[in-house]
């Protein structure tokens, strides 16, 4: 995977990203102090877990020629008290929380729903968000 660049000038939050061919831009909402011209980093966090969903559920049933027709997918992220979690932690203090809602268009049986409900969790993303993750942070004097 190449790499994704962010960048951010003084003054403001708006920040271009590029990754391979593609532009978009992230900012804060207004009262926060941004100019709200794109989604915050934790909408793109939250858009990578659905959009991660949305497409390996549309894999898995386009390989078994299931009758699946749409699938949609909201993700809310929330910071929580870990106590007032409904989940297996041994966290204290805040935790976060991805509640992640699907819905399947389409004549599936039930057997084939139940079955793309387990892969949901399977997809890339969300083991890599359930996964243990290390950040290496370098300081460079420029980005080639």
């Amino acid at each position: 995977m190449k790499p994704v660049r962010s960048r951010v000038e003084r003054g403001h939050y708006e920040t271009r990203v590029t990754t391979r061919h593609h532009r978009l831009v992230a900012d804060e909402p207004k009262e926060l102090g941004g100019s709200d011209l794109g989604p915050t980093p934790y909408e793109l966090l939250a858009a990578a877990l659905g959009t991660c969903t949305a497409i390996t559920l549309r894999m898995y049933a386009d390989r078994k020629g299931w009758p699946l027709d749409a699938v949609d997918v909201r993700v809310d992220h929330q910071k929580i008290h870990a106590r007032d979690c409904d989940c297996e932690t041994t966290a204290t203090g805040r935790i976060d929380l991805m509640r992640r809602d699907i819905v399947l268009e389409g004549a599936l049986e039930a057997d084939q729903r139940a079955r793309l409900l387990e892969i949901a969790d399977k997809c890339p993303v969300h083991r890599t968000l359930e996964g243990e993750i290390v950040v290496t942070t370098n300081l460079l004097e420029q980005l080639d």
